[in-house]
């Protein structure tokens, strides 16, 4: 069997991770509590213990990372006057395609006066791959929300560098029904030559985005502007009688990333702060 023939045989017998998982939380009695938790595949939830604040959520894809043909799918569901805050065990990897590409469906829905914080660590992109994700969230009125997404095309510390691959991110923010923040983020074949262009990262291979719906957006712009400094902005917009506020920022690698993703992370989701993971 030639090389072709071999690896064409290798990728329909590979065998493709699946996962679902689906966490539902409501306020009771002034605490927020766990409603519903439903887990499929290699998609885990796990709730650390909390005295106070927000249930924290930790999310697992035991499949130990992405490649060509894994579907993974995150529903959160908070209710009213409810808070959460979701992160995961450690940075997704999403290795290289041999066929078809890895997907990701995130939902999150907030009930009125609730709020979530969505805090993934970072996705690492390793040369070829192939990777699309798609971010929905519901909002109703008075509901906050803080989202962050944040991806290194590659690790320079292990000398790898994602130089091919597609890379796709689409974002859609409603409040009460009213489309409120669009965006869609997409690179590729050359990963690394388009950083490599000045317009859009002169190299940098390390980016986020944080988005957060809140009346306390505008008493923030200034203080994150600080923190980004000149390698990124933010800006704010009036949306719903509310405050939308966009920050992205980039670096040469996840590590100088990260230096500035914590403060800005521990600003801007208020008392609750960093979660505990990004720290360990």
């Amino acid at each position: 069997m030639d090389t072709i023939e071999s690896t064409k045989f290798s990728a329909q017998l590979a065998q493709r991770a699946a996962g679902k998982a689906q966490l539902g939380c409501a306020s009771i009695d002034g605490r927020t509590r766990l409603r519903r938790l439903y887990q499929d595949g290699s998609a885990k939830i796990r709730l650390p213990a909390v005295s106070a604040g927000p249930l924290e959520a930790v999310l697992i894809n035991t499949a130990g990372g992405l490649t060509g043909g894994d579907r993974l799918g995150w529903d959160v569901d908070v209710g009213a006057d409810a808070s959460a805050a979701i992160t995961t065990q450690a940075c997704e990897k999403v290795y290289r395609a041999v066929s078809d590409h890895a997907e990701v469906q995130v939902r999150l829905t907030v009930g009125e006066n609730g709020s979530i914080a969505w805090l993934p660590q970072e996705t690492i992109v390793f040369d070829r791959a192939a990777f699309a994700r798609t971010l929905d969230v519901e909002l109703e009125a008075g509901a906050e929300a803080l989202v962050l997404e944040a991806t290194v095309f590659g690790r320079l510390a292990m000398g790898e560098r994602a130089a091919q691959g597609t890379f796709r991110d689409r974002w859609r923010v409603r409040r009460e029904g009213t489309l409120i923040h669009a965006e869609d983020f997409r690179i590729g074949p050359a990963i690394a030559g388009t950083l490599a262009r000045t317009a859009i990262s002169g190299g940098a291979i390390a980016m986020a985005t944080l988005l957060l719906v809140s009346p306390r957006a505008e008493a923030l712009l200034d203080p994150v502007r600080e923190i980004i400094g000149a390698r990124g902005g933010a800006s704010l917009w009036s949306v719903k009688t509310s405050g939308k506020l966009l920050a992205r920022l980039y670096a040469e690698d996840g590590y100088r990333l990260r230096q500035r993703l914590v403060p800005l992370v521990g600003l801007l989701n208020g008392r609750a702060g960093l979660p505990k993971l990004w720290s360990l």
